[in-house]
């Protein structure tokens, strides 16, 4: 089967599911495991230079949000015809993120072919791990993906097992430095599930930015920083962003020395099969116990 993933968490799963060598497509930004998709032939381009930008520059450019308004990708239309892909696999939940599901499915009527075009909307900690058998399912590997699905379930419980007893931290999570965003979909239920209490955000919530006063008030003991599609070098290089804000030294989490910059792209932005890794790491973050591997500086460091 010829599969392109326009969505970096397709790619992860298609990976989990042992199908990567039947990637013939792939986006800009797909990049795990590297070691399966850096041959891969990319259909998709960035239409701005983000690591020239600022968060500002970025989300004015985009329309004035992190998670509306025109998209960041460019998708080549006859780059994607040429690959005759059986399955394309793409998303609409977020029209900044990555290409549309509409934008797609524009592209395959065009090519005038029997390419199956599936898109990928999880916004719970239970939708990333169902998309795993909704994946499996279409590529002919069902039994693989529900195995997989239950080592992951096993693997969440294994973290909530870590902590439960624990003291549960206070914890906000920052998805976007300019404006503030909190970040929403799964991860309250990530930092639930490693012993902390989410603020700002619901499980499940597309959220709205919110004002540097929502969260002084909210006072929160741990403040995460896992901005999208930032991995933790890029995202320090806006450190001043966050701490030359008023009364940035009187928060709690400062105080406490509990402010950590993630690898959000990793484990915390994308809906694959990772997101269980980004529980993990929490579990170390809030309370300093091990859950799965040893968490690395490159996974996890203070801000």
């Amino acid at each position: 089967m010829r599969i392109v993933s326009l969505l970096p968490a397709a790619t992860d799963i298609v990976a989990e599911l042992g199908l990567a060598g039947q990637l013939v497509g792939r986006t800009h930004e797909c990049d795990w495991p590297p070691q399966d998709v850096r041959s891969v032939p990319v259909v998709t381009g960035a239409d701005l230079a983000q690591d020239e930008m600022s968060s500002r520059e970025i989300s004015d450019a985009v329309g004035g949000s992190a998670h509306s308004g025109s998209s960041l990708y460019t998708l080549d239309t006859e780059a994607l015809a040429a690959l005759a892909p059986d399955v394309v696999l793409t998303q609409d939940l977020c029209d900044v993120c990555a290409v549309s599901y509409e934008r797609v499915s524009q592209a395959v009527r065009v090519m005038d072919t029997e390419t199956r075009v599936l898109s990928l909307e999880p916004r719970t900690l239970s939708d990333v791990l169902d998309c795993l058998v909704t994946v499996g399912e279409l590529l002919g590997v069902r039994d693989r993906a529900e195995q997989s699905q239950a080592a992951l379930r096993r693997r969440l419980y294994e973290v909530s097992g870590v902590v439960a007893g624990r003291p549960r931290p206070r914890v906000v999570a920052v998805e976007w430095l300019d404006p503030l965003w909190p970040a929403g979909h799964w991860v309250p239920e990530q930092i639930t599930c490693a012993g902390g209490e989410a603020l700002l955000a619901e499980p499940g919530e597309h959220t709205e930015p919110m004002t540097w006063d929502q969260v002084r008030a909210a006072r929160p003991d741990v403040l995460l920083v896992m901005p999208c599609g930032f991995p933790p070098e890029r995202t320090l290089r806006e450190r001043d962003a966050l701490t030359s804000l008023p009364g940035w030294d009187d928060l709690p989490a400062v105080q406490a020395g509990s402010v950590w910059v993630l690898d959000g792209p990793a484990y915390f932005n994308r809906p694959g099969p990772r997101v269980v890794r980004g529980a993990e790491v929490l579990a170390h973050v809030l309370h300093g116990v091990r859950a799965g591997a040893a968490v690395t500086a490159d996974e996890a460091r203070p801000f």
